[in-house]
């Protein structure tokens, strides 16, 4: 029976406001999770569900991208966050033809996103045609005709922009951008461009591959562990364990962050005695409340006092014998680094001498280092820079290769990475474009295509007109939501491969499709049987995912069948990739990906091991840098950190515990201590005084951003609620996507192009004034 989501909106006039909490998980997780589920699925599907998430024979999370357990697993494999990620894909309600007759476009787009995503999962394929007040059924064979004419109507394929999310299985990924280049255009954007591309654009230059180094293991044996702008307790709620058991083994954990997070200051395992009725694990045994901005000035802070220290010890501090053979770059980065000021270096980040004095020697005396970081170092300017500052203190005392020690950039979507590996991205390297060619008797492009934001530049300007999408939400996960949605309204096209209703099908294109598909949860039968998908880890870790679960439709197709159909219909039944073989059986993909994506190798053989298997890092496997210098490189930059200008704010944009990228699941930060609502800044409580406001007053935002020219632009969003709260002054944090309308699509990072959503200038404005 169709159950329907609430007609309820969010109404922020409910929003509470209580102590934030000091620990994360414990009971209240647990009984979170199963709320939820029993909401979405009902008893008996949650039990199924939660049983085989992250399971060996079961599915793979579709939330984050934290590794699974090695060996052994846990009869629970999941945290609060995956349970209600899997609630919210494997819901029993439904958004039918008949929802779409009911809202017409104007009425959802009164609607907020937790709203939408709360209708339940989409069962027919729609069409929304030029004047159209609502969308319409349209069949499966019609959608593809329609985008098949518009593609091959184009005057050339670099008209198109074809956007992957992060949840889309490696099989489905590899077949999609086979299908785009085979079509003949590279503008392959993806969710990576707006999180983890700085990590990307910093690990190929210093240690010439763009994924961490790292294992689970590797953290566990850890003596010490760097955690830098990165929420492990909301974010990536499974990594608490693997912290949990590092400091059994006797790590020190030092976490780097402009806010006290719950989960790094203490952890209740639920599947533990002392987790439930005792106190829990400390930890982070350090707390080093930043400024935003500031990491880069504490990277090169440590690095200046590690070479003092070495100065007093010569031989203890330095691995000159890693250096020596495996980096280059040491003398130009010796010199530059004892230049650095320190009086700076404590300005930009408001830490004492004492805080990087500690920092510095707890490095000194660590024989396996291992940093982790996440969005709060990427989202900046000198976000490549910073995170180049990072690997040049491991590669200085020799952390790179060696067990329990290395790189960690902890990605959030669930397989962000694999979709990296399998070909989505604007750029591939040669070899892999060669391989793909040979494999498949095709011309792949070479001319590099647009990221995300040339993606909506070119649309802004007329330089595209079909946009589709394979999952995720691209008005809401984008930057500069305005000029975010001018962009595909500028479209003649627009398709959303899409689970559940969000704000990218309610702004549109002049004609608009959506595709719905199968989720990670269901049960996906083709031609040649039930069919197993892959995905790829945080930590290159290769394994299946299997649904178990009877879709909600029998009109939903999975992602490989509709890249498959399509692929057909646009590119003709003689085209020289066997299409109609890869829908009905995803080993002869898996076969075609062995040859062509390098450490893949018998891929069909190797995935099927109970782990999976992993792909190969060379720095890691043997200390081989395939950089430009043959070496490690240690970088050389100059400090760039983040003044507060006077009367103003640095606003970072942020994730609440109740949601997952864009997608909110509810309306309460149980951590942060908000509940009820989301419009919310967060401010120190000295410079909510200074300002002129009290605390609980409505404020409007506004933002204020120079551009190369000289031209002072603003953005602003209205009506949120000042809260008081623990963040350095000048800094201030607020969720997005409310606040992606604040965030200039021209203020990007260096090299990796990355919106800049953690440093934006803002100023407060009585609302209504």
């Amino acid at each position: 029976m169709t159950r329907q989501g609430p007609s309820k909106d969010i109404d922020e006039s409910d929003l509470e406001v209580t102590h934030p909490k000091d620990y994360a998980a414990g009971v209240p997780a647990v009984l979170v999770s199963l709320q939820r589920g029993i909401e979405q699925m009902g008893a008996l599907r949650t039990a199924r569900t939660l049983t085989r998430l992250n399971q060996r024979h079961g599915f793979d999370c579709p939330g984050c991208a934290w590794p699974e357990t090695p060996g052994h697993r846990k009869p629970a494999e999941f945290c609060e966050n995956g349970a209600k990620a899997v609630a919210e894909e494997a819901t029993l309600r439904t958004v039918t033809p008949e929802f779409f007759a009911e809202h017409s476009i104007a009425d959802l787009e009164g609607k907020t996103d937790y709203w939408l995503g709360q209708q339940g999962r989409l069962t027919h394929p729609m069409v929304l045609t030029p004047g159209a007040t609502h969308y319409q059924p349209i069949d499966w064979d019609g959608a593809y005709a329609l985008i098949a004419e518009h593609l091959n109507g184009l005057a050339s394929p670099d008209e198109a922009v074809f956007y992957t999310s992060g949840r889309t299985s490696n099989e489905a990924a590899f077949l999609y951008q086979l299908m785009i280049r085979s079509y003949g255009t590279n503008n392959m954007p993806d969710c990576s461009n707006m999180c983890h591309e700085s990590s990307g654009s910093a690990l190929t230059e210093s240690i010439g591959i763009g994924k961490g180094s790292v294992t689970v293991p590797d953290l566990e044996n850890a003596d010490l562990i760097l955690i830098a702008g990165q929420n492990p307790g909301t974010n990536h709620p499974r990594m608490l364990s693997t912290l949990e058991k590092a400091k059994g083994n006797g790590a020190k954990i030092i976490a780097i962050n402009p806010l006290p997070e719950a989960g790094l200051r203490r952890f209740k395992d639920p599947q533990k005695v002392s987790g439930v009725i005792g106190h829990g694990v400390d930890i982070a045994d350090e707390f080093l409340q930043i400024r935003l901005g500031g990491d880069m000035a504490l990277f090169q802070g440590l690095g200046k006092l590690l070479l003092a220290l070495e100065d007093r010890a010569p031989g203890t501090v330095v691995d000159r014998a890693f250096v020596d053979r495996y980096c280059a770059g040491w003398d130009e980065y010796e010199k530059h680094i004892r230049a650095v000021d320190l009086d700076t270096v404590l300005e930009a980040t408001g830490l004492s001498m004492a805080q990087l004095e500690e920092t510095a020697a707890a490095l000194a005396r660590s024989e396996r280092t291992v940093t982790c970081w996440a969005m709060g170092i990427t989202q900046h300017t000198h976000g490549v820079a910073t995170i180049e500052e990072a690997v040049n203190l491991l590669l200085m005392r020799g952390m790179m290769g060696k067990p329990g020690a290395g790189v960690c950039p902890v990605r959030g979507h669930s397989n962000v990475q694999g979709d990296r590996t399998m070909g989505i991205w604007e750029k591939m390297p040669e070899e892999f474009l060669a391989a793909l060619d040979t494999e498949f008797s095709i011309s792949s492009p070479r001319k590099h295509g647009w990221d995300t934001v040339d993606a909506i530049r070119a649309m802004n300007a007329g330089k595209a007109s079909f946009f589709m999408a394979m999952g995720g939400n691209f008005i809401q996960a984008s930057p500069d939501t305005a000029a975010t949605e001018t962009a595909l309204r500028q479209c003649e096209l627009t398709v959303q491969v899409s689970t559940k209703l969000n704000r990218s099908h309610v702004v549109h294109g002049q004609t608009a499709i959506i595709l719905p598909t199968l989720g990670r949860t269901d049960l996906d039968v083709q031609a040649g049987g039930k069919q197993l998908v892959s995905v790829e880890d945080s930590m290159s870790m290769v394994h299946l995912s299997r649904g178990r679960l009877t879709p909600v439709s029998p009109y939903l197709r999975s992602e490989v069948a509709i890249i498959c159909q399509l692929a057909r219909e646009l590119l003709g039944n003689d085209h020289s990739v066997r299409w109609s073989a890869f829908e009905g059986n995803y080993d002869l993909i898996r076969d075609s990906i062995s040859r062509v994506v390098p450490g893949c190798e018998n891929y069909n053989t190797r995935v099927r091991r109970p782990d999976g298997f992993q792909l190969p890092h060379p720095p890691r496997d043997s200390r081989e840098f395939r950089t430009h210098t043959g070496k490690a490189n240690f970088g050389v930059n100059d400090l760039h950190w983040i003044p507060t200008p006077s009367g103003r704010l640095i606003l970072q944009t942020m994730r609440s515990h109740d949601q997952y990228n864009t997608t909110i699941y509810g309306l309460d930060d149980r951590y942060r201590g908000i509940k009820g609502g989301r419009k919310v800044i967060l401010v120190n409580g000295e410079d909510i005084t200074a300002l002129g406001f009290r605390d609980g007053d409505l404020v409007d935002i506004v933002s204020e951003w120079t551009t190369p020219d000289g031209t002072l632009e603003e953005r602003r969003v209205t009506e949120f609620r000042i809260v008081a709260y623990d963040t350095p002054r000048g800094n201030a944090a607020a969720y997005y996507p409310e606040t992606n309308p604040l965030v200039p699509l021209e203020h990007v990072a260096a090299k990796s192009n990355t919106p800049v959503s953690k440093a934006v200038t803002v100023r407060l404005e009585a609302s209504g004034a």
